[in-house]
């Protein structure tokens, strides 16, 4: 990983951000993860846990050097000794323990005077391919204009699920207002009370901004462009701990400073930030399926250490792999491991030093370095840290996280969603002030300072700590009971997809509310009905194309990720709801999307083209069957509307299964009314 630190010079500061400089400057919170992640992963700091077998910082520190930074400023609060002997590159540090914010890491910026001009500001756990020029550009331009403009915010278009009202990052749903004309950022809210059916806005908002528009498609991508004014008022302003919740926010509604935030959207290029388990599991696919492009493990780590072969798999270099094995699509094998007979593996990363006996399952899993896995153990949607011990036969189910060195004894089942450690849980809750951007409703514990330092990697071993029945025979570690009230934060935020149950309850408790909305705003919907036809109908069309990408994206994802399909059919349902489409224009666009599928899936010939149709049709019917009575029929119905299939060939395959046998026949008699038709309108148009 030296590519991004052979040309920067970096300063860390005990806190929490890095900075870069190419005549502009940056800054690089490290502690800016959650504190429910942060607190079971106790053994170093965050922005140095591993994403697709690379420290997450590297990821950051590459992409500031390839847009020209030539000098990074760190800070961090905890771990601060090894962030520092990680990076090891003219470093310089600044004692800041005391600090627990990102406003706090300003504050000591802004005394020590390094910062001289604009700056960007990120987290060590941003993953970017963006080209910062155009962001640059506008920002000074929009400086010249408006002396006021002190921040512009990355953004990128990201719809959020219509039944979770969360993000695929896993985070709430993002209500932005922005002037259209001038990209000014108006509203911000991330905690929106859905309960009510609406959110408010200030009148003088709207009275002193003639052209609105309200988004809950945009994803914040924790990426600012900053002038120095920035780290000035979070000085005057001690009350300033988080960027968003208190910066953003209170600059908002300040309205006798007059300053201004801005925003830029990307479009083609990827950014992202970590900040709980489900973005973990969602940027980790994102790289290893090269939506990153060029920063990819075969380009980062170097082709010698690590190849990409076919399907989305990445070996490196020395793998001992039984010749019984089977590792599937979109899996990263680290250096040095080793796989047993009859073991499966997929969608899955695998890290250095394993040992992964026989006959094993893992599935949608992160196993991280020096882990070993004996015979006949089942993982899935796990993640699993360094040093891991899972005995004969343990089972982890969705959404468990292990910390470092827990062993898991044989046969024992953990339970899903379960957090273990071999620390013993604390009984106090944590503050949400401890670390930048930590939710004060996540249902986490407040980890005492002495285990936060870094020091703690040599205590844990199984000499230290002997068996805790916990965790079966031979078992070590606590499994951490989940606190009241932070029960659904652990399946939102997991690794593990949302089970379908919870959808299904989501769904109905959501109908529920809309049917009370529904009564009492009936009025109020009358009074607001356009006259205009033709703008309806325009919109229709719009929304439909909308409609139809959204429904590849999700069918992609589900294909890519292997989702089950009860659940893809939930997904598709909440998308077909909140576009108000018809269910059998929703099974045309899944149809489409199957068929876009096939073609775009590799072959050489019809017959190869042909065989990846019935493969994708044969696999999701179910999903298709969901959205259509009469499956047979509408599908054929559809490829004739679509003039995939014409009018005569379908009479002529129609002609020739007369004389079949009946078996062969089955599907032109569920056929029988289409085919009718079709025969009907030909004899009017030959009378």
């Amino acid at each position: 990983m030296g590519a991004q630190k052979k040309g920067a010079t970096a300063r860390v500061a005990e806190d929490s951000e890095v900075v870069a400089r190419h005549s502009l400057q940056a800054i690089l919170l490290a502690d800016s993860f959650t504190t429910k992640f942060h607190s079971i992963i106790l053994e170093r700091p965050r922005v140095l846990l591993p994403l697709v077998n690379i420290p997450m910082i590297d990821y950051t520190l590459a992409w500031l050097e390839s847009a020209g930074v030539e000098e990074v400023f760190v800070f961090c609060c905890a771990h601060s000794k090894q962030v520092i002997d990680y990076l090891k590159f003219s470093v310089t540090t600044i004692e800041a323990n005391d600090s627990i914010s990102a406003g706090d890491a300003l504050r000591l910026i802004y005394e020590r005077q390094v910062i001289d001009g604009d700056f960007v500001l990120i987290s060590g756990d941003t993953v970017s391919n963006m080209s910062l020029t155009q962001a640059l550009e506008e920002h000074k331009e929009i400086r010249k204009r408006d002396a006021n403009a002190i921040m512009t915010m990355v953004v990128q278009h990201s719809k959020p699920s219509p039944i979770t009202q969360q993000s695929r990052l896993g985070t709430d749903e993002l209500f932005m207002a922005i002037n259209p004309d001038t990209k000014q950022l108006l509203y911000y809210e991330d905690k929106a009370e859905y309960s009510k059916g609406f959110i408010s806005l200030d009148k003088t908002l709207i009275a002193d901004n003639p052209s609105i528009v309200l988004h809950n498609d945009k994803q914040d991508c924790y990426i600012d462009i900053c002038s120095e004014q920035v780290l000035s008022l979070f000085t005057d302003n001690f009350d300033y701990q988080h960027l968003r919740r208190h910066f953003v926010k209170g600059l908002l509604l300040d309205d006798i400073m007059g300053y201004k935030i801005f925003t830029h959207e990307i479009h083609s290029s990827y950014a992202a930030r970590i900040d709980n388990f489900r973005s973990y599991d969602t940027i980790s696919k994102d790289i290893i399926q090269r939506w990153t492009y060029p920063f990819v493990p075969d380009i980062l780590c170097g082709s010698s250490a690590i190849k990409l072969e076919r399907q989305g798999i990445y070996r490196a270099s020395e793998v001992t792999l039984s010749r019984s094995a089977q590792v599937g699509s979109f899996t990263v094998i680290g250096q040095g491991t080793k796989i047993g007979n009859n073991t499966k593996i997929s969608h899955s990363v695998i890290g250095e030093g394993c040992s992964i006996g026989s006959n094993v399952t893992i599935e949608g899993s992160y196993i991280w370095n020096d882990v070993t896995i004996e015979d006949g153990c089942r993982l899935s949607h796990a993640i699993v840290c360094d040093g891991v011990t899972m005995k004969l036969g343990a089972v982890l189910e969705p959404g468990v996280v292990l910390s470092f060195k827990v062993v898991v004894g044989e046969q024992f089942v953990v339970p899903a969603y379960s957090m273990v450690s071999l620390i013993q849980q604390p009984t106090q809750q944590d503050s949400d002030e401890e670390l930048e951007y930590a939710e004060n409703s996540s249902g986490t514990v407040e980890i005492p300072s002495d285990k936060l330092n870094g020091e703690i990697a040599s205590d844990l071993s199984e000499t230290q700590y002997g068996p805790t029945p916990e965790l079966g025979t031979g078992g070590v570690g606590y499994i951490w009971s989940i606190f009241e009230g932070a029960h659904d934060e652990e399946w939102r935020h997991s690794v593990a997809p949302i089970p379908t149950d919870k959808l299904a309850k989501i769904m109905l408790d959501k109908d529920e509310d809309e049917e009370l909305l529904t009564q009492d705003g009936n009025a109020l919907v009358e009074e607001l009905k356009s006259d205009s036809e033709d703008d309806d109908n325009e919109g229709s069309r719009d929304d439909y194309a909308s409609f139809e990408k959204e429904v590849q994206a999700t069918f992609l994802r589900a294909v890519h990720e292997n989702v089950k399909v009860d659940h893809a059919v939930l997904e598709m349902n909440g998308l077909r709801l909140s576009y108000n489409i018809a269910a059998v224009d929703c099974a045309g666009a899944i149809f489409y999307s199957m068929m876009k599928l096939a073609v775009e899936s590799l072959h050489s010939s019809a017959r190869e083209l042909h065989r990846n149709a019935v493969e994708v049709i044969t696999t999701w019917q179910k999903l298709l069957k969901s959205f259509v009575h009469d499956i047979d029929e509408e599908i054929l119905h559809l490829l004739y509307d679509k003039e995939i299939l014409q009018e005569d060939a379908i009479l002529r395959w129609a002609d020739e299964k007369e004389g079949a046998d009946e078996s062969d026949k089955m599907f032109l008699k569920r056929s029988e009314k289409f085919i009718q038709w079709l025969r009907e309108a030909e004899e009017e148009e030959e009378d």
